[in-house]
């Protein structure tokens, strides 16, 4: 649901305040139409929620469902974070069994002499 880009921007604004369609729908190139698509599965994945105010329709950020989202990633975090320590204790011991000390990603490239350098005239 939030893959999308113009569903990304369509949340990235209502958490600034409530807007009416028409309003949400004049920042975007795309029709009214498509952006009243993009809203209708921002609703019903429940990120949104509508108020109707006569003729108008006021979209605003659901708590509720964004809470839901929240944990949700929280518990994918949770998970991936077990993963790549288990995975990490393992590259270790196994650097270890061999007498090599393991590479890890996150040190800094060296820099290699005469790359990224103008030759001299």
């Amino acid at each position: 649901m939030l893959a999308d880009p113009t569903r990304q921007r369509i949340v990235e604004m209502l958490a600034e305040g409530a807007l009416r369609a028409g309003e949400i729908a004049s920042r975007f190139e795309v029709s009214a139409p498509a952006i009243s698509q993009h809203l209708k599965v921002l609703r019903d994945a429940r990120l949104v929620r509508v108020q109707r105010d006569a003729q108008r329709r006021i979209y605003e950020l659901n708590p509720e469902g964004l809470a839901e989202l929240a944990a949700w990633v929280e518990r994918l975090n949770g998970f991936w974070s077990r993963r790549l320590a288990t995975l990490e204790r393992a590259l270790d011991g196994t650097a270890a069994r061999r007498g090599k000390p393991l590479v890890r990603a996150s040190r800094k490239p060296t820099k290699r002499r005469g790359h990224g350098r103008t030759p001299r005239t």
